[in-house]
């Protein structure tokens, strides 16, 4: 069986941390036999080696030749710290050290080079953006070697295959599967457990490219749908993913299983959880997704699965809650029956450039409302104005105004749709709390409810519903 896990950056972020999650390594290898281990960047609260390698290179960019000489001898001191703490054999440690300056000695190269053309490309982005992970996974090989553990540090640019869209690049599957399974099941049939990096691959002509958003994660998915793992383990500093935000509701619990689509909801509706694309390869090819905490590893922490039995599930699983929002209407009698306006509307809003995260219209169409980041509003109320100058003037339209601040509170739960009840009671909940709601939404597949509240009333609002989880 092979299981691949992720381990974020606090989990390597110093020799403690990388004994830790060896440990973790051990125990899983002696019960799974086959593990692949993807690691980021090290990243131990306050200094973070990807915020130090962006750094670098943004400041070169405007001109600054100082900024990323000081934090390369920063990135220098860090690693080779770490090394002097965990490896004890000397030829071992002098190969690490070497690396570790070569891989220093081109951070600054290409932070000279971008200093002299003052312009940062997306491609040198992604070639020092990654470099983090690079250096991360020579540390944690080389020590599980010296546990005597066979490992093998593997970079990701040999076998993710991406398009060229740097920063945030799609994989090519076909390519990617091939490539992996070539490399990887080959040190796995050898007893030799791969050390990836996350968060980096490359285009077919070899040229690194970074997979954006969760990428350490995403990275984890894919290597494991290639390999048709039994599992994929995010270690992260969590028991998985909570019934709400503990901050809010002190008494919220982790959720045992997720589906796909339940774990999309809540994470386009702000809770903390895996971007939906990250889940996407796994999930989608039937294989568990485990969210687990290295502080407290006994704990099961929340699988995601493709699909469940959603009528064994009733009721609510999580709420979660977005601020910083604003509602826009635009409302008019003028409107009931006049074809494009909601068409028009979007349009206006799309120039904008603005995320929309939830549209709700009265069914006589004497108005539509939809809410938007707070800073996008003053810009998008001024585009809806000038497209519906006309109908303004001509009162077919009475106004146009937002209301901010505000907030979407999302319940969300698969099983909601074969539960009867489940909006009069989230809604009678409301009401004894004394929650006025602005606007609800709710898709047809009854997975989630939206309901839009000042943002005063966050708090009481999240409560009063957990209490129905």
């Amino acid at each position: 069986m092979t299981l691949v896990m992720k381990f974020g950056g606090t989990s390597v972020g110093s020799a403690e941390a990388i004994r830790e999650t060896t440990e973790l390594v051990r125990q899983s290898i002696a019960e799974w036999g086959q593990v692949v281990v993807v690691a980021s960047a090290m990243g131990s609260k306050p200094i973070k080696v990807t915020d130090l390698l962006l750094q670098g290179a943004e400041t070169a960019a405007h001109g600054d030749s100082h900024t990323y000489r000081t934090l390369a001898t920063q990135l220098r001191q860090i690693h080779l710290q770490t090394i002097q703490e965990l490896v004890e054999d000397a030829a071992e440690r002098d190969s690490l050290v070497r690396e570790i300056e070569q891989f220093v000695a081109r951070f600054s190269d290409l932070c000279q080079a971008i200093a002299v053309l003052g312009e940062l490309s997306p491609r040198a982005l992604d070639a020092i953006g990654g470099m983090g992970e690079q250096m991360s996974v020579r540390l944690v090989a080389a020590y599980l070697r010296q546990q005597g553990i066979p490992a093998q540090a593997v970079d990701a640019t040999e076998l993710i295959v991406t398009d060229n869209h740097f920063t945030s690049a799609t994989p090519l599957i076909e390519q990617t599967n091939v490539q992996t399974q070539a490399r990887l099941g080959k040190l796995l049939q050898m007893g030799i457990t791969p050390v990836v990096t996350g968060f980096i691959a490359a285009t077919k002509e070899g040229v690194t490219t970074t997979l954006g958003r969760g990428g350490s994660d995403y990275s984890a998915s894919i290597l494991g749908r290639a390999l048709h793992a039994r599992e994929v383990w995010i270690w992260t500093d969590v028991d998985g993913v909570m019934t709400a935000d503990p901050r809010l509701v002190p008494e919220a619990r982790t959720i045992p299983e997720l589906t796909y689509r339940e774990v999309s909801e809540l994470a386009y509706y702000g809770a903390k959880v895996l971007h939906p694309r990250t889940m996407r390869p796994v999930v989608e090819s039937h294989i568990p997704l485990r969210i687990k905490n290295t502080f407290n590893p006994t704990h099961p922490g929340t699988v995601i699965v493709y699909n469940e039995d959603e009528q064994q599930h009733d009721g609510i699983k999580a709420v979660t809650a977005i601020k910083a929002l604003s509602l826009i209407t635009v409302e008019g009698r003028g409107m009931m029956g006049v074809p494009g306006v909601a068409a028009r509307t979007f349009k206006a809003v799309a120039h904008s450039h603005a995320n929309v995260l939830m549209i709700t219209q009265s069914s006589s169409e004497q108005s539509i409302c939809f809410v938007l980041p707070e800073e996008s509003s003053a810009a998008v109320v001024a585009a809806l104005q000038e497209e519906f100058a006309s109908e303004l003037e001509q009162r077919d339209i009475d106004r146009i105004w937002p209301f901010e601040p505000c907030a979407i509170v999302t319940v969300v739960g698969a099983g909601m749709r074969g539960t009867p009840g489940i909006a009069g009671r989230l809604f009678s909940a409301l009401g004894d709390a004394a929650i006025n709601i602005v606007a609800i939404a709710q898709g047809s597949s009854e997975c989630s409810i939206s309901v839009v509240v000042g943002t005063a009333d966050v708090p009481a609002a999240v409560q009063c519903i957990h209490n129905l989880v």
